[in-house]
Formats: structure tokens, sequence, C-alpha cells
């Protein structure tokens, strides 16, 4: 593998800490100006690569990300993905998962790296992640064989390991090693080499055009499962006015309470056309309906199966496929089925 002879890359900067540098005399922070990216940060030079920068007008922070940013951000790959070879996304993490995931669908027919990546400390910090965290996840955004992109889909990069966007999660709020991907191994590592795992890549298919769904339904609500949760507070959340789905973060493979009340109150919101998911609130694993008798009655009511996805890709997944206009007949099929890498 190599880099790209003067390959095109593109990053966007939404907001966040790695967008933000110290100022030493007043010791506040400040944004940092990309357009100055190669004068500050001069290690980029040895990339044998072109870098643009475009920010948001006005940079968030990641936990105001909504579908509406995430629309933007979908329209600026858009916009420059003809001219352009890799996308490196600016993102603060809280909430990068959930933007990763969802760009993943939004993306159809993506044939160049889209790489997310963030920082847990400013960029001019002096104990900073975020120089080696923005200059590796561009390497990878560079990378060709053959004259190919070797990456064509959505990753995170983090502390040294670059993961299937849709298969993260945020585990930690103070170490480097912010993010994991419990289901799915990494597609690459940096080291004093950086180590690309083929196998583990979305498989190469013909190149088509590419489509970008900007349609996402925000009608959609998480319920996690706790000892004492009890019918008025089910009810109220399946009752929400223009709920469309719902994900059950559920015991252990995919395990509920057996108690009459839950059954029918879940009976009686699907026959009202609501979509409901399955989902492990374990930090690993998959979700058997019918492995112990917990599940079987969610087996029956033929509940979705989230398989072994994570909240996040659920979650914009679901917007991603209410926003299709997906049938209610079909909807569980599509679910079920892995559309971009993420899920079993």
């Amino acid at each position: 593998m190599q880099l790209t002879k003067k390959a095109h890359i593109l990053l966007i900067y939404t907001g966040g800490t790695i967008g933000m540098v110290k100022d030493y005399k007043s010791g506040s922070l400040k944004a940092f100006n990309f357009k100055k990216l190669l004068q500050n940060i001069p290690e980029l030079h040895q990339l044998d690569c072109t870098i643009d920068t475009v920010s948001f007008d006005t940079p968030i922070d990641s936990s105001n990300m909504n579908p509406e940013f995430w629309s933007d951000i979908a329209s600026l790959i858009e916009d420059h993905y003809e001219s352009h070879d890799g996308f490196v996304v600016l993102h603060g993490s809280d909430t990068m998962s959930y933007s990763a995931s969802a760009l993943s669908y939004m993306l159809e027919n993506l044939s160049k790296p889209v790489i997310f990546t963030g920082s847990q400390l400013p960029i001019g910090d002096l104990r900073t992640d975020a120089k080696e965290n923005l200059i590796t996840s561009i390497q990878i955004a560079a990378l060709t064989e053959k004259g190919k992109p070797v990456i064509r889909e959505v990753g995170l990069y983090f502390e040294y390991k670059l993961f299937r966007a849709n298969r993260t999660t945020k585990i930690n709020a103070e170490h480097f090693m912010a993010f994991q991907s419990p289901n799915y191994p990494p597609l690459a590592e940096s080291g004093v080499h950086l180590k690309v795992y083929k196998e583990k890549l979305l498989p190469y298919g013909k190149v088509k055009k590419l489509k970008v769904h900007k349609a996402m339904d925000g009608n959609v609500a998480v319920l996690k499962l706790f000892p004492g949760l009890g019918a008025p507070l089910l009810k109220s959340v399946l009752d929400t006015p223009g709920l469309k789905a719902i994900i059950l973060e559920t015991y252990g493979s995919g395990n509920a309470p057996s108690e009459p009340w839950l059954t029918n109150l879940l009976k009686k919101a699907k026959q009202n056309g609501l979509q409901i998911v399955n989902v492990t609130q374990c930090a690993a694993g998959q979700v058997i309906m019918g492995q112990y008798e917990t599940s079987e009655q969610l087996k029956k009511l033929q509940v979705i199966n989230g398989k072994d996805i994570t909240t996040e890709a659920a979650i914009t997944k679901l917007m991603y496929l209410l926003g299709g206009n997906i049938s209610g007949k079909s909807f569980k099929m599509v679910f079920e089925t892995s559309l971009r890498g993420e899920m079993l």
C-alpha cells in the first residue's frame, strides 16, 4: 500500500475539542484556524497529499449534534465527492459514534474513505492526542492500492485504531482510548507501521454512483429496561405522539420481564404500527431471541432482532429506514439485514 500521489483530501470541521487550541498567555481555549493547518502542524508536509479544509459556519459542541447537521456533513461530502479522494470529519467525541453511524447509512455506494476523528484534549495542549489522530486519519484517507482507495467505507479513527464507524461506541470520557468496537475487530492499527486488515473491510464491488440520503426521521426512542420498570412508564413512552419506532435495550441475549402487562403493551403497540427493535444493553454480544424463556414472548411478537448492533447504529438505522419510507411489511426484514456492515 502507498499514499496516492498528491491525493486530494477534504478536512471537514464540525466542532469539538480537536478544533481548540490553548492560549498560553490567558490559559483559555480558542478556536483553531484550520486555514493555517500546515503552518501549525508541519508534520503534515510529510504526507504526499493536498489538504483542503472546510468548516461549519458556526462549529458546534457535539452534544448539540442532530440529523440536520448530519445532512450538512453529507452535503459537503456530496459537493466535493468528485474533486476529492477522501474525507476526514473532525467531530466532538461525545456523539461521534451516532454521527459516523448515520453517515454510513446516508452515503450509499460509497467508494471513497470517510474517516471520523476527534480528540480528548485540545490540539494545542501539551499532552494532546489530537495531532496523532488527525495526522493518521488523513494518512488513512489517502491510502491507495493499485490506484484505488484502500478504505471504501465510513470509519472512526481514535487512539491508534481504525474501526468500522457503525460498530463503535464511546466507552470512556477521560482516557485517550475512548472508543471501542465490541463486536467487530479493528480495520487498521497504527504503530511503527500502519497495518490494514483488508479481510475485515467491506467487500469491494463495482463502483456505482454515490447516492446521498438526507431524509432522517427522528420519531424514534430508546428505552433501557431495568428491574422495577412499570407499566405506566412503558405505556407513556409507547403512547408518545408521532412515535414510529422504539429500541428496547434488553437484558443479556435479548431478555425481558415475562409479565403479561409488558407483552400486552408491546403487542398493542405493534398492532398500532410501532416498530420495536430488541438490542442488548450489554457492552458486547448479541440478541438471540428464544434462547431463554424470558425472550420467547418477544420472538412470538415478531419483535425486530437487533442481533449484535450497537444502540448508536440501531437508532440511526431506524431514522434512515423511516426516512426512506420502508413499508411496514418489509421493515423487519430490511432492518435485520446488514446494509453497511453494521451487524451480523
